[in-house]
């Protein structure tokens, strides 16, 4: 929603492949630049999180993992490459469910996903990237920097999503979620309100941060070597303070699935 019914989403372009050790607001903000002109108020920043692990060294050498013996077991049940199994065997904090090769376990930082997050793809052959050590920070540095590159300081920063895609329970496909989150309320709370036929919600609570970040998927695209977007005209429809990523993980005694 936005005050004139209206959102833009900006592709942004020209950020080249990402390093350990890039300045990496700098590479978003020369992108953001020469795709767009600059931020505005109210702009939300979504960023992949491949790139975002990339500039902190959070990829692994699969040359230097040794697989243990239950790595390898479900390497060769499975035909999947053992080293691949050792670095999602740790990574997670709690395997949820194992099924034909595929990992579904709760991460470090309690998101729940397949492979514990690390990604093979974007990737050379022999490394394999792993989410963010503390994503909701990245963003918040994301934020500060690109606030003070283009003159939006405190709250007129831009906000900042950094996204990964996940698969959901009873739906077929993989959709962009909110991993990391700063300067906006990644939810927002419409229980007690009264709808236009005079009906009180008690249970809608939105995750507008994974609809932006699911939005922003749509002009980056899995392929087209575009890691960063800029959602313009969204507004929240209520108030709310700014809040993280960590806010979007179900508590673990309203959580059905565990």
């Amino acid at each position: 929603m936005s005050d004139g019914g209206e959102i833009r989403i900006i592709g942004v372009e020209g950020i080249p492949e990402v390093r350990l050790g890039d300045d990496l607001a700098s590479l978003i903000a020369a992108g953001i630049a020469a795709s767009a002109g600059g931020l505005k108020r109210g702009d939300v920043v979504v960023v992949t999180h491949k790139i975002v692990s990339k500039a902190e060294g959070q990829v692994v050498d699969l040359r230097e993992v040794e697989p243990s013996a239950l790595a390898e077991q479900v390497g060769a049940r499975w035909q999947k490459d053992a080293r691949k199994v050792e670095v999602v065997l740790r990574e997670a904090r709690r395997i949820v469910r194992m099924h034909q090769g595929l990992i579904i376990a709760e991460t470090a930082h309690g998101f729940v996903c397949a492979n514990a997050g690390v990604d093979a793809s974007n990737a050379s052959p022999d490394a394999v990237v792993l989410l963010p050590r503390d994503p909701d920070a990245s963003a918040s540095r994301l934020r500060e920097a690109l606030g003070h590159r283009f003159g939006l300081t405190g709250d007129d920063a831009p906000a900042v999503v950094i996204s990964d895609s996940f698969g959901r329970p009873w739906r077929r496909g993989i959709v962009n979620v909110a991993v990391g989150v700063s300067g906006m309320a990644p939810l927002v709370d419409y229980r007690g309100q009264t709808d236009p036929a005079g009906y009180e919600l008690s249970a809608s609570v939105l995750a507008v941060a994974d609809e932006l970040a699911a939005a922003a998927e749509l002009v980056m695209h899995k392929l087209a070597g575009r890691p960063v977007a800029i959602v313009r005209g969204y507004a929240s429809p209520l108030p709310g303070l700014p809040g993280t990523g960590r806010d979007l993980i179900m508590e673990p005694e309203r959580d059905l699935f565990r």
